[in-house]
């Protein structure tokens, strides 16, 4: 049966209590995190953190000697797990932002990392092992059309001009939410896969043509 070497650790908080003189509770903050006396410092045993593995090799006498083994994540600090997880929300938010200022829709990337983000989400409040991951990247699609509703906004103020079926109401009265609620509707209703299958039909053609023309330059 083999034998691993475990190194296990708690953080041990030390706490100190001083008075600063400072014009604002902002410098006395900062006098007091750059204050380096410790001789005064007191252990809170009762608000220790809890044990997480630190280390791990092969063999019984093998601390520090041989090739560590990777801690599986279920053993790490939390705190460093939550750490990590935060950078990779942030950066996942960071792309949807920049996506929702040009209008982008999210790319099947993005969906793919971010659930990928929910589950090691979850494992951390479980306790579990992360997922494995992050999935590759998925081919990119591309954005054949987008309803917008601004231009169907300009479309009602067209219609209201040359059509007097509606005589009596204005373009103004029709309300934004009315045009949501429009948008969706047809969004959810229409059917475009005919227009779909012809463009992609003709990328289709254009990436063979591109293609024989690389290679047959003459």
């Amino acid at each position: 049966m083999p034998a691993y070497k475990i190194e296990t650790t708690y953080n041990l908080p030390v706490y100190r209590q001083r008075s600063y003189e400072a014009d604002t509770l902002e410098e006395a903050c900062r006098a007091a995190i750059a204050d380096e006396g410790w001789d005064d410092g007191e252990e809170d045993v009762d608000a220790s953190g809890e044990t997480y593995v630190s280390g791990i090799w092969k063999g019984a006498d093998s601390a520090n000697t041989g090739a560590s083994i990777p801690i599986p994540s279920q053993f790490d600090e939390l705190t460093r797990r939550w750490a990590r997880h935060f950078e990779i929300l942030l950066g996942l938010l960071k792309i949807l932002f920049r996506g929702a200022r040009t209008a982008q829709l999210p790319s099947l990337d993005w969906l793919a990392r971010s659930a990928w983000a929910i589950a090691r989400g979850e494992a951390i409040l479980a306790g579990a092992p992360d997922p494995e991951g992050p999935p590759d990247a998925p081919k990119p699609s591309h954005v054949l059309v987008r309803l917008q509703e601004e231009r169907v906004r300009v479309v009602i103020d067209v219609k209201y001009g040359n059509d007097r079926d509606f005589c009596g109401l204005s373009p103004d009265l029709v309300s934004d939410e009315e045009i949501q609620s429009a948008c969706e509707t047809v969004v959810a209703t229409m059917d475009l896969s005919d227009a779909v299958g012809t463009a992609e039909f003709r990328a289709a053609m254009a990436a063979i043509r591109t293609a024989y023309r690389r290679l047959h330059p003459g």
